[in-house]
This record gives C-alpha cells, sequence and structure tokens, in this order.
C-alpha cells in the first residue's frame, strides 16, 4: 500500500522515538530516519520505497542531499532521512546506500560517450543500458564520476562515458543527465536523433518488415494489411536500423501533410550476450545487407565471400538511417575471444 506520513503519525512517532507502526527511527525533533528498498516505478522526483511494514512514497527535492547514494534502482536497500512537509508527503533531506564496486585498471584515454536509458535489470553495481544498438551492461566504479547527476534511476536517459577496464567490461568514467539524446549520441559517433520534433498524434504499430522496403521507405505487413510508412529526417531508428525481410518491428506512426504516414521511431528486439574481449587489430571491409541480417547479426557479402558481424560493440554509425537489404557499407571491425567478427563502426558507402 501507498503510505504517506500524516502529521498525526509523524508527531507520534517523534514524541516517542521510535516507529514500531510506521518503521521509522527517530533521528532528531524533526527528522527521522527510514530504510527500505526501491521500488520500481521511482522517478528522479518520487522514491517509491518498500519497509517491513508497508510502502512508502517520498519526495526528491532540490535540496536533498543524494552525494551518499547516487543510484536508485529497483531492490537497491538504501536508508532515507526525512522530514514532514507541508503537502502531508515525506521529504528526503539525505539519501545513504551503497555505491561502491570493485574496481579495476580502465583505459580512461580512449572513453567514448553513449545515451541510453536504465534498464531495471541494473544490479550489484551493474549498469544495464538500454542504448541504440542494445543492451550495453556497464560496470560501476567507486571512481565514476557522478557529479553531473543528481540519481540514477529505472527508465531515464543518461549520457555515460565509458572506457573498457582491464577485465574486459565497459567501465563508467562519468554520468550526466541526457540534455538532449541527440548531442550526446552525436558526440558518441552514434545514430543521431531526429532533427526536429514531431507534433502530430501518433500511433503504434506493430508487423514485420516487407520484402519492398528500402532506405527511406518502409512497407510494414501487419494484421490489418501492408502499411507503406517513409523514413525522413525525423524518424529514431536507433533502436531499429535493420530492416530485412520478416524482422518483427514497433513503429510508431503519424500521417504527415503530404498524406503519407510517417515513421516517428522503429524499435526491433535486440538480445545482448554480454561482453567479450575484442582485439585492438582491426579491419575495414565493404560490401552489401545480406537478407538474413538482424538486430543481433549482419551478414555481409563482400568480393572475398560472405561475413558474419556481430552488431554487440558497435561505437559508431554514420551516413545511413538504417539497413536494408542490398544496402552497401564500409565496416571497421575486429575479432572478439568468441571467436566471432564484431562490427565496430558502420559507414553508408
Amino acid at each position: 500500500m501507498k503510505r504517506k506520513l500524516a502529521a498525526i503519525g509523524m508527531a507520534f512517532c517523534l514524541m516517542t522515538g521510535t516507529v514500531s507502526a510506521m518503521g521509522i527511527e527517530a533521528a532528531a525533533a524533526e527528522a527521522a530516519t527510514v530504510t527500505g528498498t526501491v521500488r520500481s516505478g521511482t522517478t528522479s522526483d518520487l522514491l517509491l520505497l518498500s519497509t517491513k511494514e508497508g510502502n512508502m512514497e517520498i519526495k526528491l527535492d532540490s535540496g536533498t542531499d543524494t552525494s551518499g547514494c547516487k543510484f536508485l534502482l529497483p531492490g537497491s536497500q538504501i536508508s532515507v532521512t526525512v522530514t514532514h512537509g507541508s503537502d502531508e508527503y515525506l521529504h528526503a533531506t539525505k539519501l545513504s546506500g551503497s555505491t561502491t564496486v570493485t574496481g579495476v585498471t580502465v583505459d580512461t584515454s580512449n572513453a567514448s560517450t553513449v545515451s541510453g536509458s536504465v534498464s531495471e535489470k541494473t544490479k550489484d553495481g551493474l549498469l544495464v543500458l538500454k542504448t541504440a544498438q542494445g543492451e550495453m551492461e556497464i560496470k560501476l566504479d567507486t571512481s565514476t564520476d557522478m557529479s553531473g547527476c543528481r540519481v540514477l534511476v529505472a527508465g531515464k536517459t543518461y549520457s555515460v562515458a565509458v572506457a573498457r577496464g582491464s577485465d574486459a567490461y565497459m567501465h563508467a568514467v562519468s554520468i550526466s543527465d541526457s540534455v538532449a539524446a541527440s548531442s550526446s549520441a552525436a558526440a558518441a559517433g552514434l545514430t543521431p536523433a531526429p532533427s526536429g520534433t514531431v507534433t502530430a498524434q501518433l500511433t503504434t504499430v506493430t508487423g514485420t518488415v516487407g520484402d519492398k522496403t528500402k532506405d527511406t521507405l518502409l512497407y510494414l505487413v501487419t494484421s490489418d494489411g501492408t502499411m507503406e510508412l517513409v523514413i525522413d529526417s525525423y524518424t529514431d531508428s536507433r533502436n531499429g536500423m535493420v530492416l530485412t525481410p520478416g524482422r518483427s518491428l514497433t513503429v510508431t506512426c503519424y500521417r504527415g501533410s503530404d498524406a503519407y504516414m510517417h515513421a516517428a521511431s522503429i524499435s526491433s528486439t535486440k538480445t545482448y550476450g554480454g561482453l567479450v574481449t575484442i582485439d585492438t587489430n582491426t579491419s575495414t571491409v565493404t560490401g552489401t545487407i545480406g537478407s538474413k541480417s538482424t538486430e543481433n547479426m549482419l551478414y555481409l557479402t563482400t568480393q572475398q565471400g560472405d561475413m558474419e558481424l556481430k552488431l554487440d560493440a558497435v561505437r559508431s554509425v554514420t551516413n545511413c538511417k538504417v539497413l536494408v537489404e542490398g544496402s552497401r557499407v564500409s565496416i571497421v571491425c575486429a575479432r572478439g575471444n568468441d571467436a566471432y567478427m564484431h562490427a565496430l563502426e558502420i559507414k553508408g558507402a
């Protein structure tokens, strides 16, 4: 159940110095401390906390001291110093919790920036970030600079400077609130966000990629028939770039002033198998996208033959909005310790 601390309840707790009824330990004449587990749905403004006695809602204000706990992720154990506000909500004055992660040697000289939203799968010092290329697992260290954000919550988008550590994982060098996904994506060399804002009424549809799809027009086969969706500068394709026949997609679309339906965003399912060690010796190959390509594996036809390249380590995509069958691309790649070649940079040829 949701619990606001009513004035009479707070007065009782502060008078008796106990919280047998509310789960709060009196800390001072006007403040108290509560300990519990962060619940799903927590935002940067409202902390949802589960205690032994029930669920609580605690407001986070601009003056809340978050220096002792930046990670408000589902399942995290934290302590919160609270006061009772005139709006009958509890307000957090200070957060405390564990933010330590074992440190390793991190190559900060080769850091890059990615933007994505925090997955609820994040736990135990391992940040799972939903990016344009899929989910990334990023370790959090005691040295991670968190000065650029108040708190880290699930579902919110952040810019993360990452670098590879000696344990083969990517590590967060710094994390900051993402002011604009497009600017952070551009800093990382990733596919940029749309150049404008769509204000028309949006509709979400699901279906599979049709055979006639090209880089400017998506044919989406749905249960109600085949839709033609324009792909333009407004389309956010970062979560669904590979448009080969039969791929399942979710598309948010709107009717343009030209009477065509336009794709506002394209999303596709991508699996993530964890990070691997990738050789520093790279090579560049040029070829065309094969029909079997997915968000996980790119099948490339080159003059030397067919190649399979994993898409779990892509750090740069330029000169192309989507990848369709027959698209010609140039790819910087390297071999991983899983024996696969991994695409690192993709450029439309």
